[in-house]
Parts: structure tokens; C-alpha cells; sequence
């Protein structure tokens, strides 16, 4: 076998593996239960949590012009005996939450 061949195909199969990963790297997203822990550890700040959920699937969302894929989900909290039900948009990339605001 040649050096220079192999060499080459050494250095091809790096290059390809350097490129792949990279791509890998930046396709990347949270799953729903990463992203629903990232909220209950939100809302905790503020008092206990009741129950909580999250829809597995993402969605697309728009928020000032810019579009989204996100999770969204909900928390179940008691505050003075009453029942408060909060929904909540967790970005799928990032893991941020969008938007937060109370159920009527």
C-alpha cells in the first residue's frame, strides 16, 4: 500500500468526521423532559408546585417575528387554598422560556 493513499484517506475520514459533528453539534435540541425540569425549576423559586405536563412533540411558534420550535407545557400550583394553573413555551434549542402566563 501506498503512504501518500493512505494518508489521504486518513485525512479525508477526519476532515468528514470534523464536518459531521459540527453538523450534529448545531441540530441539537432539549428533550421535553429536560425542558419541563428547566420550567418546574422556574416556578419553584416562587412556591411549591402541585402537578405539572408537557406536550412531547414540538411546535412551531412565532414571537416577534421570529419563529420557533418549542415545547409547551403547564404547572398546577396551590397558593391560599386556591388552585393557580400556569402554561408555559419552552424554546426546544435552548431550553428558555418564551412565555409564562396564567390560565383562567
Amino acid at each position: 500500500m501506498n503512504w501518500k493513499t493512505f494518508l489521504t484517506g486518513v485525512g479525508s475520514g477526519v476532515a468528514v468526521g470534523i464536518v459531521l459533528s459540527k453538523a450534529i453539534d448545531n441540530n441539537k435540541s432539549i428533550s421535553a423532559e429536560k425542558a419541563l425540569a428547566n420550567a418546574k425549576a422556574a416556578f419553584k423559586k416562587h412556591g411549591a408546585i402541585s402537578g405539572s405536563w408537557i406536550q412531547m412533540e414540538k411546535q412551531q411558534h412565532s414571537k416577534s417575528l421570529l419563529d420557533y420550535e418549542v415545547y409547551i407545557g403547564g404547572i398546577s400550583r396551590m397558593v391560599d387554598g386556591q388552585t393557580e394553573q400556569y402554561e408555559f413555551i419552552v424554546d426546544a434549542e435552548t431550553g428558555a422560556i418564551l412565555d409564562a402566563y396564567p390560565l383562567s
